[in-house]
């Protein structure tokens, strides 16, 4: 069995033991694992963080490998949340990660005991699901964060982290605010990953459709394909990750 405080000693000297402590005990679940999800997953386990579970429905396809950890051409096909968690296991084999082929909604919400996590992280793109669970989390006693949109932006400067009511120049927040407000609002306060950037697309994306339908579990309720950056969703996803490290660091003191 490898030992745990090689692989994580440098974050040990910088944390404290208290933090390498909560944070191997912390209970943590990411829904959706592409361009955000796959690189929040990744960086939390790097962060001595010791039970994830990975909650996404699709399979690898080509338009993915441009911005999702696990996507390569070697990997085409292939389900996302498990080649994550083998990726993760390869970091810290003393990790308990749990892989969900899964899509979030009204009617699979109760299958993922949510009541059960200490931090629920929402990295989705269905705007309907994605309503949902914010809602959804935000009754439950673990701390929720939320990725708002990261496709149409260059400008890592432009990111943000704020309070969901907060959120602005976002498109997508202000699409889930007026659902949500109309809805009665969410329990507790939610602090979102966001940028104010938006460009538009330039080049075609017809063919966009159908090649992630002959790979993945295509979900017709999902947000409009647009185009992405690399790093854009990246970033975003080590800021949530980022969220999840500060707020154990804080329980720790």
């Amino acid at each position: 069995m490898v030992n745990e405080k090689e692989i994580f000693q440098r974050t040990a000297l910088l944390m404290g033991d208290r933090y390498m402590e909560l944070a191997a005990q912390q209970r943590v679940i990411i829904f959706g694992v592409g361009g955000v999800g796959s690189w929040c997953a990744e960086m939390l386990i790097r962060s001595g963080i010791g039970n994830l579970t990975l909650v996404d429905s699709d399979r690898v396809a080509l338009s993915n490998i441009n911005r999702q950890l696990m996507a390569t051409v070697k990997t085409i096909g292939e389900v996302k949340v498990d080649l994550l968690r083998e990726r993760l296991l390869e970091i810290n084999p003393n990790a308990r990660i749990r892989p969900m082929q899964a899509v979030y909604s009204p009617d699979t919400a109760d299958s993922f005991e949510l009541d059960s996590y200490d931090f629920i992280i929402d990295a989705i793109d269905s705007l309907s699901n994605k309503v949902h669970l914010l809602r959804t989390a935000s009754k439950m006693p673990g701390t929720l964060f939320s990725s708002m949109g990261a496709a149409l932006k260059i400008d890592p400067s432009a990111i943000r982290v704020d309070e969901f009511w907060k959120v602005k120049g976002c498109p997508l927040g202000a699409a889930l605010r007026s659902r949500i407000k109309k809805l009665g609002g969410l329990e507790k306060k939610v602090l979102c990953v966001y940028s104010n950037e938006v460009r538009e697309n330039r080049g075609e994306k017809s063919f966009l459709e159908g090649e992630n339908r002959a790979v993945s579990q295509w979900d017709t309720k999902k947000a409009r394909i647009n185009g992405t950056m690399s790093y854009l969703p990246a970033i975003f996803g080590m800021t949530l990750a980022s969220l999840v490290v500060k707020e154990i660091d804080a329980r720790s003191q």
